[in-house]
């Protein structure tokens, strides 16, 4: 996906026609997750670079809850002024507006900013498992029902994830309910947890350290730093589940900080220790901004409408 074309100079003339922004006033990022995950990653490193390039402080707010909604909603809510942006994943601008009947925000109350990452899922397997998807495909058509696997929840992007994978694979898992992936790693390392379907630090922390091991990723490209793991899209293209982190504002946010908010997220991602960061966990950096992100967003929905579909899964 191409990243935005900048230059120190256009950056300047964008600060320059956004007075609201050029006071001084600090940015903040409305992170909707707890700290320490991978959304809060991405805020935090974001924010640091961000911050010399605004030439104004940026700070990262988490506002956790009710699968998103609470800090989205905030963000929804805020003056549109540029000054609170919302950190936002699949969850809370493709998952939740087309699973909750009552959402208190659409998705029509942002106004994209830059398309930040991608972060596919791994299929973490306990050693004692098999070690290949073809393996553990025979395995599981020969114990229907019985290998088990976390989640955060029936609408959780794992949840929906593992029941993709699961039905193009042409098996049949059972679903255990967690509060986070914390309590799921205690779980799996306890060996009452057969599979984790889990992304970044989660799943490389957990295959590094000899504690499980990975047997596909469920992205649409293998991950540099294990080539020899293989994709599940490698053998059905349609087996494609990844998560994304993007930046949005607040709808009517004037146009000229929106392309100067996605200036300095565009010139921050194109930092190279930033990105070998966000790799090392597990995400590719993308960096493109408002269009490329409206545009990968009516994407996703698009395409998960008619999985969501199948699965008959409705929040009220």
């Amino acid at each position: 996906m191409p990243g935005i074309s900048i230059t120190r100079r256009g950056l300047l003339a964008a600060s320059l026609a956004t007075p609201a922004l050029a006071q001084g006033r600090p940015v903040t990022l409305v992170v909707p997750f707890p700290p320490g995950g991978s959304t809060d990653l991405m805020g935090r490193l974001l924010a640091e670079r961000m911050a010399p390039l605004l030439g104004q402080p940026v700070q990262v707010e988490n506002r956790p809850g009710a699968a998103t909604v609470v800090g989205a909603e905030y963000v929804a809510r805020a003056a549109p002024d540029g000054t609170t942006l919302l950190v936002n994943s699949g969850t809370t601008l493709t998952l939740n507006p087309l699973l909750m009947r009552s959402l208190p925000y659409r998705p029509d109350d942002f106004a994209p900013v830059a398309l930040l990452s991608i972060l596919p899922f791994a299929f973490v397997l306990q050693n004692s498992l098999p070690k290949t998807i073809p393996e553990f495909v025979a395995l599981a058509k020969a114990q229907p029902g019985r290998l088990n696997y976390g989640t955060n929840g029936p609408s959780s992007f794992n949840n929906i994830t593992a029941v993709l994978i699961a039905e193009r694979l042409g098996i049949r898992m059972q679903d255990v309910t967690y509060r986070g992936d914390a309590q799921q790693l205690n779980d799996f390392l306890a060996g009452t947890l057969q599979v984790l379907v889990v992304g970044g630090a989660s799943a490389i922390g957990t295959h590094r350290n000899g504690q499980g091991h990975i047997i596909g990723w469920t992205g649409d490209r293998r991950m540099p730093g294990f080539p020899d793991i293989p994709t599940f899209a490698e053998t059905d293209p349609e087996a494609v589940a990844q998560t994304y982190f993007g930046l949005v504002a607040p709808a009517r946010t004037p146009p000229a900080a929106i392309a100067r908010l996605a200036a300095a997220a565009g010139e921050a991602l194109k930092e190279q220790g930033f990105r070998d960061r966000l790799l090392a966990e597990g995400q590719f950096a993308i960096g493109s901004g408002p269009e490329d992100c409206a545009t990968f967003m009516q994407k996703e929905a698009a395409r998960w409408a008619p999985v969501l579909r199948r699965m008959n899964l409705q929040i009220d």
